[in-house]
């Protein structure tokens, strides 16, 4: 009996801290991807759609084409200085029936050179 209740206990403590890793992988992944299309697209000879293309290159690499479907790439003013945003609205991976629902949205920015 006693091991029913303690291995129960911890295969949910074990299954949280893996669900826990994969949002945080799928979190980290994302902003890495948002920064670094918004880096390219800040470049003199880029535009936002190459911007938008390289974040969803980056993440269907990385990850999967199901979390590369909605990217955004905005023209953004920060103290003055003109900036790339990059923002990615994904959904949040679940392991099993059980787990967080809802999306996940990160953004990437980078100034704009002349």
């Amino acid at each position: 009996m006693d091991f029913v209740l303690v291995g129960s206990l911890l295969t949910v403590v074990f299954m949280a801290v893996i669900q826990l890793a994969l949002v945080l992988h799928v979190r980290n992944t994302l902003i890495d991807a948002a920064a670094s299309g918004a880096r390219y697209g800040a470049l003199a000879d880029r535009e936002a759609t190459d911007a938008q293309r390289r974040t969803e290159s980056l993440i269907s690499m990385a990850l999967s084409d199901a979390y590369a479907q909605n990217v955004l790439v905005d023209q953004v003013s920060y103290m003055g200085v003109p900036t790339v945003e990059v923002t990615v609205t994904a959904p949040l991976p679940v392991i099993g029936l059980v787990g967080p629902g809802g999306v996940i949205e990160v953004s990437g920015h980078a100034a704009r050179t002349s």
